[in-house]
């Protein structure tokens, strides 16, 4: 009688490993990382039966988590500006808009005659301005808050938890950043502003998606002013800050 050669967890879970971690290999080599990252995630699981999980095995799951991560992260970004893109932007304003107990301000931002740039520098200086509006109206934000680009040449800041005269000046100093920037040494001649639009809610009533839409006739209250201003509600009615060069 032949006898039949016992086979131990040990001599099973090297080769169930090593097979999960090739196929892991190929669909990261094509660009497949979801997957690639459950097959890894199998094949650390099951090395983790060893006395010891191989270095290299570490190395490569480590090394896809920081990729998926990197992949999720750019796949919210918009790929001109860098700003996060409208996909991510209503996600999060879904989020946000459903906790009534929270102040709230979002800033429509619209670069003022921004055909008259294409048509007189052309688009690849368009798309330059795009990217260094983005750029300006990032810095010095808030922590909690966030840029995101809201369509064509609009942006909108997004302020959570924020008190009015903050949300005011927030956007005052996004405008003026903008105007007060060198156009010229990116292109002679040029010069660029902003107008926007601020709606804030207190947290005191249920807010929804009438405040951008209250955003946007404020964007058109700051444009009929004069342009390069940020309109605003207060209690007495729309002000809109003027500018004084």
């Amino acid at each position: 009688m032949t006898e039949v050669e016992t086979v131990t967890p040990k001599q099973v879970v090297p080769d169930e490993a090593s097979l999960h971690e090739s196929i892991a290999g190929a669909l990261a080599s094509q660009g497949d990382w979801r997957r690639a990252y459950e097959h890894l995630k199998v094949a650390f699981e099951l090395a983790r039966a060893e006395p010891t999980i191989p270095e290299q095995l570490r190395r490569e799951v480590d090394r896809l988590r920081r990729e998926r991560a990197q992949a999720r992260e750019e796949s919210l970004r918009d790929a001109l500006t860098a700003v996060y893109n409208r996909r991510y932007l209503d996600q999060r304003l879904d989020d946000l808009l459903a906790d009534a107990r929270k102040p709230l301000a979002v800033a429509l931002v619209d670069i003022d005659l921004f055909k008259n740039v294409n048509d007189t520098f052309g688009h690849v200086v368009g798309d330059q301005v795009l990217q260094r509006v983005a750029a300006l109206l990032r810095e010095g934000l808030p922590s909690h808050a966030f840029c995101a680009r809201y369509g064509g040449e609009e942006f909108m800041l997004v302020l959570p938890a924020v008190q009015p005269d903050a949300a005011v000046r927030i956007a005052e100093l996004a405008r003026a950043r903008v105007a007060e920037h060198p156009w010229s040494t990116l292109c002679e001649g040029l010069s660029v502003t902003i107008s926007v639009g601020l709606a804030y809610e207190s947290g005191e009533a249920s807010a929804n998606r009438r405040q951008v839409l209250e955003a946007d006739d404020l964007l058109y209250a700051a444009k009929h002013a004069g342009r390069n201003r940020v309109a605003y509600r207060d209690r007495v009615g729309t002000q809109v800050i003027e500018y004084c060069p």
